[in-house]
């Protein structure tokens, strides 16, 4: 390893938590908000769920979706989630080009 190596790789670890940790705070808020629906409680707004998607937690929003069969059905909330992720995707690639082209 080169002592040029170091900074991407704790980039990539330190990237990979941020996505790890939000991802399994993104689950959480899906399955409370399951639970609320199926109790008849009062539920998460559809712009949390999507805003925890957004910083980073798409990935335990699209396993709570498959796991919990959650909000598979709303065409609405589909297209936003899935813009949400092309939207989080292009930011990541942004910053990536950014931090490795300048």
């Amino acid at each position: 390893m080169t002592p040029d190596a170091l900074p991407s790789q704790l980039a990539l670890l330190w990237l990979a938590a941020v996505y790890g940790v939000a991802s399994v705070i993104c689950f959480i808020v899906y399955a409370v908000d399951k639970s609320a629906a199926i109790q008849g409680r009062r539920r998460t707004p559809e712009s949390t769920l999507l805003l925890w998607g957004l910083a980073c937690g798409w990935p335990g929003g699209w396993l709570a979706q498959r796991w919990l069969r959650h909000k598979t059905v709303k065409t609405s909330f589909q297209i936003a989630y899935w813009c949400s992720v092309a939207l989080n995707l292009a930011a990541l690639a942004a910053v990536w080009w950014l931090c490795t082209n300048y």
